[in-house]
């Protein structure tokens, strides 16, 4: 799913008006209609109170068209303007004349914080203050209203986007904007959804489709992409009936030190659950036997030293490298991964402590092949990029380390986003149960064994951030968020597999209602 921007969905809406030869007013209440028809299929006529806040442009607009229809249907509404301004837009006077024409109960002006309205924790609040055009700084009582809306511990359901937010800005005071219960986003999701500093103002969201011209869609170029199984499942390569070992790859995972020779072991198993051929580990010399006796479908090559790793050197042709887990950052193991950097040409996976030593000598950066695949945690990347102002800023940042060292830049977190060139994939699998020890192994061993069977670095990273977090989902319910490890996550790789290819389960029909049809 494409996520647009701001200037692309104005374009959209008027692109659509035109194609469709309908005006601003009629997509704005077809837009209005959809939100009444989601909200109508769950309440069913539920007497709740619902208080609806307008503002005086098109978000408020389309909550006067929300507004309308639930009087007509009967619900318990209250309806207010949040008089913020003089002007007003063309289609909300439109229906701000039609909702008094089915209403004795007009809606209640509101111009100050004495207006404010006593809301009851069981009553649903829809916000239609300010939608994505917001272009001006918010009066006082305004930024108190959005505070009385949370003070109520009402469920909060926000049009299009929680009022004061930015699509493309991090609020300086979260008490300026609203937070929601519930979002449901006009076409496409918001950017802001998915990011650490600005999702906590929509706790969930939907999409909801107001028949933008899908030509339109198609063919437009979007900063970022939403990756869900949809987006996943061409990417997936079907094996062949005589295909061998050999037809798979051959993945070797460099790294390890005493005492985190367990990483190495996660990192292996999970490219060989990937679906590689063969699997190599390169570790120093006390993790032989670990990994001898915990995962005996993997090879293993030692260090001639005992505890960390000081010359990397092999007599095998890997397809792809995965790199760094475990390896520590000694100034022999430094020396030794710029000596492996000089020498290698098989595709790179560089994780953990290989992104340290990155970060201690810059100007190893330059040796890295095009298309290397980096996948640092928050501080790993702070190493890489310096700090960062927001998270604005930190994509930014982001995409110019990107585009400058070509390299793909997998960005853990609630929603990972993979990010290379001017591109940002964000990925929808994965819970709080990924926050322990060993799953950023897990990670680097998936996308390494992705690259081995022959998959393009950024299919890979996209495809295997996509089955790291389906994995992770599908054991939530026997192993909850606390007590999921990452050799859980390993296990069920497979189960993600089988289920890109899962239909829906059909609601059950009873002979009754077969005999009505």
């Amino acid at each position: 799913m494409k996520i647009l921007s701001k200037e692309q969905i104005y374009e959209g809406d008027k692109l659509t008006a035109q194609r469709q030869n309908i005006s601003s007013t009629e997509l704005m209440e077809r837009a209005g209609t959809q939100i009444f028809n989601w909200m109508h299929m769950r309440m069913q006529g539920a007497q709740v109170p619902i208080h609806v806040f307008c503002g005086i442009g098109n978000n408020g607009g389309d909550g006067l068209v929300l507004a309308r229809h639930l009087v007509n249907h009967g619900y318990n509404v209250h309806t207010y303007v949040v008089n913020y301004s003089d002007k007003r837009s063309k289609d909300f006077l439109i229906n701000y004349d039609r909702i008094k024409q089915v209403t004795k109960e007009w809606p209640t002006l509101m111009a100050c914080e004495e207006d404010f309205p006593t809301i009851t924790p069981e009553a649903i609040i829809v916000d239609a203050v300010f939608g994505i055009g917001l272009n001006r700084p918010i009066a006082d009582w305004v930024k108190k209203l959005f505070q009385h809306f949370r003070a109520s511990k009402a469920f909060t359901l926000a049009i299009d986007i929680p009022s004061g937010l930015q699509t493309d800005s991090v609020p300086e005071n979260e008490n300026d904007v609203v937070w929601a219960g519930y979002t449901l986003s006009f076409q496409s999701p918001k950017l802001i959804f998915f990011l650490p500093e600005t999702s906590k103002y929509s706790v969930q969201w939907e999409v909801l489709d107001i028949g933008i011209d899908l030509e339109y869609i198609y063919k437009l170029n979007t900063e970022a992409e939403l990756i869900g199984k949809q987006e996943v499942l061409p990417i997936y390569k079907p094996r062949k009936r005589f295909s061998h070992k050999g037809s798979f790859g051959h993945a070797l995972i460099v790294g390890g030190s005493y005492g985190k020779i367990g990483s190495v072991t996660l990192s292996s198993k999970a490219a060989l659950v990937s679906g590689v051929g063969l699997v190599s580990a390169y570790v120093p010399k006390c993790g032989y036997v670990p990994l001898q006796v915990a995962l005996p479908e993997a090879m293993v090559i030692t260090d001639e030293n005992e505890n960390f790793i000081s010359n990397i050197s092999f007599d095998i042709t890997p397809s792809a490298i995965g790199i760094g887990i475990g390896i520590g950052t000694q100034d022999e193991t430094l020396l030794a991964f710029e000596n492996f950097l000089r020498e290698n040409k098989a595709p790179l996976v560089v994780d953990a402590d290989g992104l340290n030593l990155l970060s201690k000598k810059p100007e190893l950066l330059a040796l890295l092949p095009k298309n290397t695949v980096l996948t640092p945690h928050p501080k790993e990347l702070e190493r890489l990029i310096g700090e960062w102002k927001d998270d604005f800023d930190k994509l930014n940042k982001t995409k110019a380390f990107s585009k400058k060292h070509q390299v793909i830049v997998v960005v853990k977190g609630a929603n990972t986003i993979t990010v290379f060139q001017d591109k940002y994939y964000v990925n929808t699998t994965g819970n709080p149960g990924l926050a322990t020890a060993g799953t950023g192994d897990v990670l680097t061993g998936i996308i390494t064994g992705l690259i081995t069977q022959g998959y393009e670095p950024l299919s890979a990273s996209v495809f295997g951030v996509y089955l790291h977090g389906k994995a992770a989902d599908i054991i939530l319910e026997d192993f909850g968020y606390q007590s999921m490890i990452a050799s859980n996550v390993i296990d069920a790789v497979a189960e993600a597999y089988i289920d890109l290819f899962k239909q829906p389960e059909q609601p059950q029909v009873s002979e009754a209602e077969q005999e009505e049809s």
